[in-house]
């Protein structure tokens, strides 16, 4: 089936059905109606709970099928929008959710199966709701409270899972992950989708659609458009877009920028316009297809169809409007890594070298790790903003000491962050030696982060666990060079760990390789230890063998281990990482963890002590680090 939806999407614009809503409320129902004979002595009200009519009323939901398949659908969604366990335990029925899915599943194949033998030329195909649950896990219920949060990761993948399977078993063809308002919750059906897919060897395409809330062009949880897509990306969709919240007229713009830039099918379902006073939908059949037409025209998208208040006449004037358009052309480009908090970060052919605040992180900051002990949350939250304001496109969260609960404090500050928009708004590094603390962080992340690190030091299995864990929550991830022999501290075990962790990444794991950051090991320089001479040169060397060697891996390294051994004396530091930082950068470096407030200007600093720096980074002379070590407090004087 998969292979049919791929030709189908590839020889036209497929359509959609419209709004389940508005044609259920054109029945009139009342509660006897949602309760059936099964739910009459039920303890709850049950009028308005929709996706129970798929057990109670199984004839109104398929001709509501019937009617948008003959109005001209491709693609009918399940009756499923609210059957999770967390959205029907508001009518008590979170007991019977694989059932609802099930059931839903089963009414809809029977329409589209029906529908496809009538017209064999055009097969109609099932696409299973997961909705986006009444809750958000990026967004305290409380605005007193910011950290609190009223449904967490793994609630959410439970739920999902379960309604997946009702759908699975129940004959979908497609997982439609729709009308996300929160991408955190749309990362835990992902999740769950993908994990789904690989305990039962099996896989079907996802359909992934967000809803812009309004005219900030938005989504609910503060995510922008681009971020949106960078966040989800790894569920590799088969399509991606908005529905819902908007007309056509005004998610026009939004569906412009997501298929400027997705390499999958883009598609849309709006609302027929927004609620009137009486709270009625103005967007006419003929006027939203019109909108629609222009999209086409445009060559915006390949999947189109109606949300809230669009009706059969809806759909069968889309369908008309769009029958004889092309569909959209998939762009090609160089991959590249596409990070997000609520703003996008790309790299990409032109992008610079990409700062990573290390001061959030307790093992680099005393004042940081201070204000955590003493459960400072909000105080800490400070130091976080400044990394932003002061420059750093992404901060490095660290939580590991043995005197903090390192699972609880990830969670609880990347929370507090959330509610913090001039921080949020850049991508995070989860910086960790355990690997139950990266999670505890990834749990928390509606944007798309960097997990810093893993490493070949335990074996390949468990590399590969804990890599497809992070595929799964959608992270790109920093590999160390490191082995069960220990660092790779020579140019060429650099090279071949590398080489080693790239290959078991991308031919094993499935990652795609411009998520993939290969740190070969930043070790002190001028320690006086003799098999450390070369490390500094040989680290730069590796860096540009990896990007020469593993395409569209990305670099990046500690900074100041560079520097480690002046400790103390801080312009020294700041010229050394300058001078180390410069030669890397040019010779591929993307990234480091680095103390902004300890980098000196390279052209600034004099020209013989830059030399004599570059003398020890290059090994150039047996008696350069005597040399720099005589002139240590002659820099402290030159630099300031």
């Amino acid at each position: 089936m998969s292979k049919i939806i791929v030709n189908l999407l590839r020889q036209r614009i497929l359509v959609l059905d419209g709004g389940m809503g508005k044609m259920i409320q054109s029945y009139k129902l009342e509660e006897s109606d949602f309760r059936g004979n099964r739910f009459a002595d039920h303890s709850f009200f049950l009028k308005g709970n929709n996706d129970l009519l798929s057990i109670t009323q199984p004839d109104i939901i398929g001709g509501i099928h019937n009617a948008f398949l003959d109005a001209g659908s491709d693609i009918i969604e399940t009756n499923t929008f609210n059957s999770t366990a967390i959205s029907q335990t508001d009518y008590g029925l979170k007991d019977i959710v694989y059932e609802l899915n099930f059931e839903a599943a089963k009414i809809a194949r029977k329409a589209a199966d029906s529908k496809t033998k009538e017209t064999p030329e055009k097969p109609r195909l099932v696409a299973g709701a997961l909705g986006p649950t009444n809750r958000t896990a990026t967004i305290s219920p409380d605005v007193n409270e910011p950290g609190f949060r009223n449904v967490n990761f793994d609630t959410l993948v439970t739920a999902y899972t379960e309604a997946l399977h009702g759908l699975i078993l129940g004959g979908v063809d497609l997982v439609l992950v729709e009308t996300i308002f929160d991408t955190l919750n749309s990362k835990a059906a992902i999740y769950a989708i993908h994990k789904y897919f690989n305990v039962n060897g099996m896989h079907l395409p996802v359909m992934i659609s967000g809803t812009i809330t309004d005219a900030s062009g938005k989504t609910l949880s503060g995510q922008m458009p681009e971020a949106f897509w960078n966040s989800t990306a790894h569920a590799r969709p088969i399509s991606v877009g908005f529905n819902c919240a908007l007309g056509a007229d005004q998610l026009r713009q939004h569906i412009h920028t997501i298929s400027a830039i997705a390499n999958v099918n883009v598609s849309v379902y709006p609302n027929a316009g927004q609620p009137n006073e009486f709270g009625e939908y103005d967007h006419t059949p003929r006027y939203m297809a019109t909108l629609i037409q222009e999209f086409a025209d445009s060559g915006l998208v390949n999947i189109v169809g109606g949300c809230c208040g669009t009706t059969p006449d809806h759909i069968s004037a889309i369908a008309n409007a769009v029958s004889d358009k092309a569909p959209r052309i998939i762009p090609k480009s160089t991959p590249h890594c596409r990070l997000s908090g609520l703003e996008p970060l790309n790299f990409n052919e032109v992008s610079k070298f990409v700062n990573i605040g290390e001061r959030t992180n307790v093992s680099g900051s005393v004042k940081f790790a201070k204000l955590i002990y003493e459960d400072k949350f909000n105080e800490a939250l400070d130091i976080a903003r400044d990394q932003v304001n002061g420059g750093a496109q992404i901060i490095d969260v660290n939580m590991d000491d043995t005197r903090l609960d390192g699972e609880a404090s990830m969670t609880q500050f990347l929370n507090l962050i959330a509610a913090e928009p001039d921080i949020s708004r850049v991508p995070v590094m989860l910086d960790s030696s355990k690997f139950s603390i990266i999670e505890a962080g990834l749990k928390c992340l509606q944007g798309k982060g960097i997990v810093n690190s893993i490493s070949l030091k335990e074996g390949e299995s468990v590399f590969i666990s804990n890599a497809t864990e992070i595929l799964r929550y959608g992270a790109a991830v920093v590999v160390m060079a490191i082995d069960k022999n220990g660092p790779a501290n020579t140019y060429n075990r650099k090279i071949s760990i590398s080489q080693r962790a790239y290959k078991i990444l991308t031919e094993t794991v499935g990652f795609a390789p411009e998520d993939i950051i290969l740190d070969a090991n930043i070790f002190p320089l001028a320690t006086g230890i003799k098999k450390h001479k070369n490390s500094s040169r040989d680290f730069i060397n590796a860096v540009g063998e990896i990007k020469k060697t593993m395409p569209h891996a990305l670099t990046s390294g500690g900074l100041s281990n560079i520097s480690l051994s002046f400790r103390g004396n801080n312009p020294m530091r700041a010229a050394i990482n300058s001078v180390f930082l410069y030669h890397a950068t040019k010779n591929g470096l993307d990234m480091a963890i680095v103390n902004t407030g300890q980098l000196a200007i390279y052209s600034e600093l004099p020209q013989d002590f830059r030399n004599q720096i570059e003398d020890v980074v290059f090994n150039r002379r047996d008696d350069a680090t005597e040399r720099l070590l005589k002139v240590a407090d002659g820099p402290t004087r030159q630099v300031q």
